[in-house]
């Protein structure tokens, strides 16, 4: 396996003595439409029940976006929230990790930054698909051990409901609607909060496995070569199962491995999101018992790129996690791609729940 470790980048040289430069964690925040929808209203035509679908899954429902309610709306919400946990700290990069764009083009991040009131800060976005949290949080380190900024807001956001395919019940029972914000500042390795270290790879050997064929440039230079079906989501199942878990454990492990961590030294394991059946398998090749894993599908779905920042903020905000524990994270999606990352906790004022509205707030920027 091929991979890009980041840590040593990240943090930068020590000089004159100091401590090395590090990305540290200062607010994190989630949010989810308001919409449920339990397994017992799903579409008729499904021929699902709860049963069912738990035993396949491990969902019992899931947040689905109201018609006309974007990917860009969530992710305000939850930047929202995450910038008031922070303090509403000055803030000169947004970065948006997301595989359902409002719009091919522009970036959303622009826009959410100026949504925001931080016109003018750098914004940009990163297309990892459920890999795309800790890509992003990979390119938020480097970017604050650059010095092009002192403050970043990292914002991983979703509405997955718009790829599901009317007919396609295996996509539609797992995937859903949710975004996650993050603050990372320029801080000193070791301190609460810092980001210890990453792992990063792909493979576009098996880019088919995970994909929506159409709204690119394939489509549009070869119109005849697709249909209306081909703008939805399509995986094949039991390819996605041995690769994703396949390639999260063995950068999990790699990840522990470049920090100096046993699996014993982890409190809180956070894999992302796919389903119940991923999930376990994951969690038997990486030994951190059960009771530290943080899991949150059973009551969000699959949330894509917003799974795993979702989860840590529905655990903090239930007082799971606390300042001081190492925390481990993994994930993996379409491209191929994986990755992991290490860090410690940081103290954070409360974390108010995931399903609670933000009020709205304009933050200052410099």
């Amino acid at each position: 396996m091929r991979s890009s470790r980041l840590d040593d980048a990240a943090v930068g040289p020590t000089r004159w003595g100091h401590p090395v430069t590090a990305a540290v964690l200062e607010g994190i925040a989630g949010f989810v439409p308001p919409h449920v929808v339990a397994n017992d209203e799903l579409p008729v035509a499904w021929g699902v029940d709860d049963a069912w679908v738990r035993r396949r899954s491990g969902i019992g429902e899931r947040r689905w976006a109201a018609p006309g309610v974007a990917t860009g709306d969530l992710a305000l919400e939850a930047a929202r929230k995450a910038l008031t946990v922070a303090g509403l700290p000055l803030v000169d990069a947004v970065i948006v990790a997301t595989s359902t764009p409002d719009r091919p083009m522009p970036a959303m991040a622009p826009r959410l930054a100026t949504r925001l009131g931080l016109g003018g800060a750098a914004a940009w976005d990163v297309s990892a698909a459920c890999s795309g949290f800790v890509y992003g949080l990979a390119t938020a380190a480097g970017v604050l051990a650059s010095g092009c900024a002192d403050r970043v807001l990292l914002v991983a956001a979703e509405v997955y409901s718009t790829l599901i395919a009317p007919q396609d019940r295996s996509a539609g029972i797992v995937f859903a609607d949710g975004a996650a914000a993050a603050v990372l500042r320029r801080g000193d390795k070791g301190e609460p909060g810092s980001v210890v270290a990453f792992d990063l790879g792909s493979d576009g050997s098996g880019d088919t496995l995970i994909q929506v064929p159409g709204g690119g440039a394939l489509e549009r230079s070869r119109p005849d070569g697709y249909g209306p079906d081909d703008r939805y989501f399509r995986m094949q199942g039991r390819e996605v199962f041995q690769h994703a878990v396949t390639r999260m454990a063995q950068s999990a492990q790699a990840v522990l491995k470049h920090a100096g961590w046993s699996a014993e030294d982890v409190d809180r394991f956070c894999a992302h999101q796919a389903n119940a059946r991923i999930l376990s398998a994951v969690g038997a090749r990486i030994p951190v018992p059960a009771h530290r894993h943080v899991t949150n599908i059973e009551r969000v779905g699959n949330t894509g790129a917003a799974s795993i920042p979702l989860a840590l903020a529905d655990a903090a905000a239930r007082g799971e996690l606390r300042g001081g524990q190492r925390v481990l994270l993994t994930a993996f999606g379409a491209g191929l791609t994986w990755g992991s990352a290490v860090l410690l906790w940081p103290e954070l004022p409360p974390v108010p729940h995931v399903d609670v509205a933000a009020p709205p707030a304009r933050v200052p920027i410099a």
